[in-house]
């Protein structure tokens, strides 16, 4: 047999002459084959050639696939980009949005790294040990309870190398095993405020170490959860964990215990010498007759609440056995505070902490804690950015021993104990007579109010007013500019060209001024410790309407006797000026007079008052606007003299007042006008966004976080702030406002010979008037 070396096509050629299969061998070049060429017959060339053609198809449908490849591997990469820029960008968008940081182009220093923050799993070791790959760092800031971190290199080259490796990609949470995808952005700088150090809520202690590791584990071990559960002992197993009852159950269903049908047994024995201890050291009162013990595996917790004051004496005690944990404290203002508790450490919780502060543990795995000090000791837990870290949780145990109370609960909080639900009495101030009687309503019914709801209320103020910003931007660059009553600052930062300084009467307001860096001081509108002439501008938004007029006796009494009540509370301000005086309008007069006398010689101020009419130009403001929003969230108070609805006609004041001064005079008459002290005439008190039908009343204020059922709000107490009762800060407080009828803020400004009204109008339910010093 003859050996050829034949090219592909000459490969079928020849197979076509010959009529047996050609044996192939492939040492020869790459292009040719070596063949034995035997003579094939007729059929075998058809055959041949067919396995030749699928031959080559095959190989053609390899190439194309080959070549296909790299295009799809292509298109991958650039979805994923598109996919990292797109999370890029919505994490921009957050960081704005939450911390008021924007992100840059350009490289810097500074990078935020979304998906890697407590929020979603990443402690603060882990993500050290990613970062410092890539250069040392000078700062790592992570914010409690935020899927983001900060990181600060010493170099930009060093945050441009972990941008460009780290930007998309996936890493695995050491401690839950999940995977993420890392985002990072560019910013300038980075400068989060730390919140300021809290201190432990009154009447609350936490002694660490109260046992030893060996006695924690006997009392670990003398509870057994394997059992069945039986009436003896009382166990269950609740939704969120696993609880056992000693000496009386407690009842989840009314949250209270059945004190006829204790339980057999009484406190297990083991207990018997740590209870001695804590008597001897003066933890608690009383030897406690119930324990409750509950069990938490990682993710489980309890909802915040108050143990029922009616079911326990004062003293509670809480021994923390197997892990530590965090314990979360909120007061009804809504102020909280977070509380590492050790393992082997005794909660006591006394007066205002066990009364009127709720506890609570949230259900989570995680805890956010400090990372310096970590297991070392007890401590609230700050928003201190630079040093929280995640503390994974272990099974924890609780010993919870309270003392059955036999008597109704006399606590000084009544206005959250069950025991003195429906005992208040109705406490309503009278309109002032004099200059001593207005200091004193607003004493007790404005500056004290504000002290205690100032954390609330904070919370509350936020979004600037638009017309209020236009004015102090319209400000040449350096004006100095006073705000008169600043509350929490926040027109104080609008103008950074500006060198503002605010005042309030309210210190804890002024505090949170000073938490958020703006410079601001304590004082009285009525007397500003302000060089006269020093001021460029200065502002007065909702404090004027504060001030409270004083109403004589023979006033109050003649106006009811000519059926004319209405016609003092509502009439516009100059007649009534004709009728009462000067007496009253004279302390908000000198409030406008003060701002003046701050101001230089073409100085202006702005001043904003509650309008008495709530509907103008047949526009409601936005106050009577939420009604419909709020009305099935709360459900408005009605306590004692309220404002009536006049009549179905909205604000036509002539129909009524003659509803209304009729309704009044008999009133009167009924309780004999001539015997009756004006003491009786009471403020009324407003229906929240509901039209004014006094322009003197009391407005109320709840509390965000209130204890009390909004069912039970028509058995509100209306009570000054420093009384005995508002102690336990009652969820419903009362501010005294004196709101302006149209023209009335302008007359009391243009009595005023050192200003002129530049400017005066209506915005959003309130009078505003500019003024310029002559």
């Amino acid at each position: 047999m003859s050996m050829l070396i034949l090219c592909p096509y000459t490969f079928v050629v020849a197979c076509l002459r010959h009529k047996s299969k050609p044996k192939v061998s492939n040492k020869g070049p790459s292009s040719s084959l070596i063949v034995a060429l035997p003579l094939p017959t007729a059929a075998a060339q058809l055959r041949l050639a067919a396995r030749y053609f699928r031959f080559q198809k095959l190989l053609l449908q390899q190439n194309t696939s080959m070549e296909a490849k790299p295009s799809e591997d292509h298109l991958k990469v650039q979805k994923m980009k598109k996919k990292v820029l797109r999370k890029q960008v919505r994490a921009q968008h957050t960081l704005m949005r939450h911390e008021g940081i924007k992100c840059v182009s350009h490289a810097t220093q500074s990078l935020v790294i979304a998906n890697a923050g407590l929020g979603n799993g990443m402690s603060r070791q882990q993500l050290l040990r990613i970062l410092e790959e890539y250069g040392a760092m000078e700062t790592l800031l992570m914010p409690p309870n935020k899927p983001y971190s900060f990181v600060k290199y010493r170099t930009t080259e060093e945050a441009k190398k972990a941008f460009n490796t780290l930007n998309g990609k996936e890493v695995t949470l050491e401690d839950c095993g999940q995977d993420i995808i890392l985002y990072i952005n560019f910013v300038e700088k980075v400068s989060l405020q730390n919140a300021v150090p809290t201190s432990l809520p009154p009447g609350l202690m936490v002694i660490e170490k109260i046992i030893s590791p060996e006695e924690e584990k006997r009392l670990l071990e003398s509870i057994d959860w394997k059992g069945d559960e039986d009436t003896q002992n009382a166990q269950k197993t609740l939704k969120h964990r696993r609880v056992k009852h000693f000496g009386y159950e407690f009842r989840y269903d009314n949250n209270n215990v059945d004190k006829d049908k204790p339980l057999p047994g009484g406190l297990p024995e083991i207990c018997n010498p740590f209870l001695e201890k804590c008597l001897k050291q003066g933890y608690i009162k009383h030897k406690p007759d119930q324990l409750t013990v509950n069990q938490y595996e990682p993710g489980q917790g309890i909802p915040p609440h108050t143990d029922t004051h009616s079911a326990f004496e004062d003293e509670i005690i809480s021994l923390s056995l197997g892990a530590e944990i965090v314990m979360d404290f909120k007061h009804p203002d809504g102020h909280t505070v977070a509380i590492m508790l050790p393992r082997c450490s005794l909660l006591v919780m006394t007066g205002e902490s066990r009364y009127l502060w709720t506890h609570g543990i949230t259900p989570r795995k995680y805890d956010v804690v400090q990372a310096s000090e970590l297991g070392q000791k007890v401590r609230t837990i700050t928003a201190d950015v630079g040093d929280l870290t995640l503390n994974r949780r272990e099974t924890r145990t609780s010993f919870t021993f309270r003392k059955v109370r036999r008597s109704p609960c006399n606590c000084i909080y009544p206005s959250v104990c069950d025991s003195q639900k429906g005992q208040q009495r109705l406490v309503q101030p009278s309109f002032p007579q004099n200059e001593m009687e207005a200091s004193k309503l607003e004493q007790e019914y404005v500056h004290k109010v504000y002290e205690e709801i100032a954390t609330h209320f904070s919370s509350t103020r936020h979004s600037p007013w638009p017309q209020i910003v236009e004015f102090l931007r319209s400000l040449p660059t350096g004006s100095i500019v006073a705000d008169i009553g600043c509350g929490n600052g926040k027109y104080l930062g609008i103008n950074e060209d500006l060198y503002m300084v605010g005042c309030d009467r309210s210190k804890n307001l002024v505090d949170i001024c000073g938490e958020k860096h703006f410079q601001a001081f304590v004082c009285d509108a009525l007397s500003v410790p302000i060089r006269s002439g020093s001021c460029d501008a200065c502002i007065s938004i909702a404090v004027i309407h504060h001030f409270s007029t004083a109403v004589s006796h023979s006033s109050l009494c003649s106006a009811l006797l000519l059926d004319r009540c209405a016609e003092l509370l509502i009439l516009p301000y100059k007649k009534r000026q004709e009728q009462n005086g000067k007496k009253s309008k004279e302390r908000r007069l000198a409030t406008i007079r003060e701002l003046a006398r701050l101001l230089r010689p073409g100085g202006t101020a702005l001043i904003y008052v509650w309008a008495m009419e709530q509907e103008y130009k047949s526009q409601k403001s936005k106050y009577l606007k939420e009604k419909s929003s709020s009305k099935n969230k709360d459900k408005e108070m009605n306590t004692g003299i309220v404002q009536r609805p006049l009549n179905d006609q909205g604000p036509d004041n002539s129909s009524q007042d003659s509803a209304w001064s009729h309704q009044l005079l008999n009133d009167f008459k009924d309780e004999s006008c001539g015997a009756k002290p004006v003491a009786d005439f009471r403020l009324p008190v407003h229906t929240n966004r509901t039209s004014f039908h006094s322009q003197d009343l009391l407005v109320p204020w709840h509390l965000k976080g209130g204890t009390k059922k909004k069912e039970e709000s028509a058995d509100t107490v209306v009570v000054p702030s420093g009384s005995k009762e508002l102690q336990g800060l009652s969820p419903v407080f009362h501010r005294y406002y004196h709101v302006f009828c149209e023209g009335e803020l302008e007359a009391v400004c243009r009595s005023l010979d050192c200003v002129r009204v530049q400017k005066s109008y209506y915005d959003q339910g309130n009078w505003c008037v500019i003024l310029e010093k002559l």
